[in-house]
């Protein structure tokens, strides 16, 4: 789970005529969730992004996370525990994110390329020890179960700008969230947006990205995020 994200920087960085959006999914692998979400991206002809937890990995969970990858989706690194990392030795934060990073590749032959910090948790060792791109995005509070579907809905589509990632949960028991994109989804592609993966959506954009920043978007980073 992750708290609100706090304000927002432009870069001036310049998009090109396509409107991209990356929809990015935390804290699974989840039995009885990630395959829902998987089925809606599946049935929409759309990809996403999964910032996975490496404990969550396991014999009954793996084949979500190859399931994902084969689908054309990327798996990110989300850590091993999710704990508040700026708390952790850099031994504990270094064991956290390599942990994940194997169990990903072990599963899809790929290393990921991002990393999202648990509660949007970080600080200067921990940009200094953790040699992947960060990121945050727009939420909706998904992580609240008192927030509706169509709530998550109206706070995702009234943030829409090119170039945007949304924050989302693939959790246990977060059903609004599978209701809530089966309308997020035909809408934004109603509106032009293509789907992409995160990783896409930077190089699609143009877009290298930097370290000691976290992004929002792609051409938009955490105005607090140069810690």
């Amino acid at each position: 789970m992750v708290s609100v994200p706090g304000k927002k920087e432009r870069r001036g960085i310049m998009m090109p005529d396509k409107k991209f959006v990356a929809l990015t999914f935390d804290d699974g692998p989840t039995v009885g969730i990630t395959d829902q979400v998987l089925d809606i991206l599946q049935e929409n002809e759309v990809v996403a992004s999964f910032f996975v937890i490496g404990q969550q990995i396991t014999d009954e969970t793996g084949y979500l996370v190859k399931r994902a990858h084969d689908m054309g989706c990327s798996v990110e690194n989300h850590s091993r525990t999710h704990r508040s990392m700026p708390k952790l030795s850099r031994e504990e934060i270094v064991s956290e994110i390599q942990y994940t990073s194997d169990r990903i590749e072990e599963i899809t032959g790929e290393k990921p390329e991002f990393f999202r910090p648990p509660f949007i948790d970080y600080d200067r060792k921990m940009y200094d020890l953790i040699d992947l791109g960060f990121i945050c995005g727009y939420g909706c509070e998904d992580w609240v179960p008192s927030v509706t579907a169509q709530e998550r809905i109206d706070r995702v589509l009234q943030v829409a700008n090119s170039g945007f990632i949304v924050l989302l949960h693939d959790m246990k028991d977060n059903y609004n969230t599978v209701e809530a994109i089966k309308t997020i989804i035909p809408e934004l592609k109603k509106q032009g947006y293509e789907f992409v993966t995160v990783r896409e959506l930077f190089r699609r954009s143009g877009v290298k990205p930097q370290r000691n920043v976290t992004y929002m978007g792609a051409n938009e980073v955490r105005e607090d995020s140069t810690v």
